[in-house]
């Protein structure tokens, strides 16, 4: 390991480098953080390389479950019940006040020209919580009260009225027993994000802007310099030839394969990190009466040994134009880490240092085990029963089985544990700031922007001292406590439901 430049170029300005940054990854991810770079340094020389035909394919694709515009509005895993009884909302502000960190650097974009109409990647559609059973209901209630004193959750409304209900969720109601306790709330505030054709406009952007874009290559080896930076050898799909170029700083956001990467990096804060393919599945409708039913992102409560990011929901999309209906998701298994990726990919990212850590969730997480086996061997059938406690009055044949996107779940060494899992996004980064790589998932895509900036405060420390300034004209929330801040919070929703469309 080198020593320590505290930031990646500045301190590394010595280097004869082919281009400033290096981007690995066409997904969201890599988007949104090579647009705020265009934003600080429009003088820095940017290349992206992408393995697919072309940007978006993977988690940001329009149906990889990537599209929910997480604002902790109405997901439930975002609010846990304490031990004592009460509800811990410090996660849902959290995911929130970053949710209108994005919304606002996509309102600048907008304004600026840089992306194009609002209504091609977001839509406002009406998020919801639905819960049945005594227990829930109270949960449901508790929840309502806590956020509801919190500026950004005043949108929230709660019923246990069935006339509300039948006016809110219509196909929920078909067929119904309502002798059962159920509760919902509704925010009107919710939205639709396609983060696919947003992936696709930021790209075009970066290209317009000189940004030199490498399709159906993979990245196949991360070299660091003796005198700071990367070498980055890539290899065209369709050749098989291979390229090198040398990099001042490397951001690894190529979703499941950012392991691998990492690991092949050989930087000492990767080391120990494992991780665990889920393969997502949905029930996509495909009766249009029933898609022309429902009209929101309604979300349950997860099964017992579920993993947070199984959070059930019955989820109205909006892409191109078109409505469409999903249900679930379901766990499936593939040993690929993309869905295009190889079957290989488990098997040869289990290295001496990590195998400690995936033994050791293995050991601890037996009910999470169970779990996933339970939902691989399900039939069409189970499925469809799961559904009917959102929908009671479901058919199958009027549902499908998709399969979306791959989620490798994270797991990493703690001082306290030997293994665990991490929930949520995970940033890796080097000491000396030259490289970062991001492992993880939900809500990754709707909080993209916050986790870029965090990329370049951690990695680029000197100049985001002096960026601060600028970044505070494109976001004005940067930095400040939304929640603390009613005032400010008031203006920000105003200018970005105006200038993105979501007024109705």
């Amino acid at each position: 390991m080198n020593a320590k430049p505290q930031s990646g170029i500045s301190e590394a300005s010595h280097l004869s480098a082919d281009v400033d940054v290096v981007l690995i990854g066409g997904g969201i991810m890599s988007a949104t953080l090579g647009m705020l770079i265009r934003q600080m340094r429009p003088d820095w020389s940017i290349r992206t390389y992408e393995r697919a035909p072309e940007v978006g394919t993977e988690s940001s694709n329009a149906w990889n479950n990537a599209g929910t515009g997480h604002a902790s509005l109405c997901e439930l895993n975002y609010t846990p019940q304490r031990e004592d009884g009460s509800i811990d909302t410090s996660k849902a502000v959290l995911v929130n006040e970053q949710f209108h960190e994005s919304r606002l650097f996509w309102s600048f974009l907008v304004e600026q020209g840089v992306l194009p109409t609002p209504e091609q990647f977001v839509r406002p559609v009406p998020h919801m919580s639905y819960v049945s059973g005594e227990d829930d209901v109270a949960f449901l209630r508790k929840r309502y009260d806590v956020l509801k004193r919190i500026p950004l959750f005043e949108s929230l409304e709660l019923s246990d009225d069935t006339n509300t209900f039948q006016e809110w969720a219509p196909l929920m109601m078909a067929e119904r027993d309502t002798s059962r306790p159920m509760a919902m709330t509704r925010s009107d505030a919710g939205t639709d994000v396609n983060f696919g054709a947003l992936t696709r406009f930021l790209f075009g952007a970066l290209q317009k802007s000189g940004t030199d874009s490498v399709h159906g290559h993979d990245v196949v080896n991360l070299e660091r310099l003796i005198n700071g930076g990367w070498r980055v050898t890539a290899r065209d799909r369709s050749t098989g030839e291979t390229s090198k170029v040398s990099a001042r700083f490397v951001f690894v956001g190529a979703g499941g394969r950012a392991i691998h990467l990492l690991q092949k990096s050989g930087i000492e804060e990767a080391k120990g990190y494992g991780g665990f393919p889920v393969s997502g599945q949905f029930l996509r409708g495909i009766n249009e009466d029933l898609i022309a039913m429902h009209r929101a992102k309604v979300y349950g409560q997860p099964q017992v040994s579920a993993p947070p990011m199984s959070m059930p929901h019955l989820d109205t999309r909006v892409i191109q134009g078109d409505r469409g209906l999903l249900f679930g998701p379901y766990a499936g298994f593939s040993p690929k880490y993309l869905k295009a990726g190889a079957y290989t990919d488990l098997l040869t990212s289990i290295k001496l240092d990590n195998l400690p850590t995936m033994l050791a969730v293995a050991k601890n997480e037996l009910p999470l085990t169970l779990y996933l086996i339970k939902q691989v061997l399900q039939k069409h059938i189970s499925r469809v029963e799961m559904l009917k406690d959102f929908v009671p009055s479901a058919q199958a044949d009027d549902w499908t089985l998709i399969h979306a996107g791959m989620r490798v779940q994270t797991m990493k060494r703690t001082k306290k544990r030997r293994g665990e899992l991490v929930f949520g996004t995970e940033l890796v980064t080097a000491k000396d700031g030259t490289i970062a790589g991001l492992l993880g998932a939900s809500p990754g895509a709707s909080t993209s922007v916050s986790i870029m900036l965090g990329v370049l405060q951690r990695c680029f420390p000197n100049e985001y001292a002096e960026w601060k300034l600028r970044l505070t004209d494109i976001i004005p929330s940067h930095g400040v406590a939304l929640a603390e801040n009613p005032a400010l919070l008031h203006e920000v929703e105003l200018s970005t439901m105006k200038t993105l469309g979501l007024c109705g």
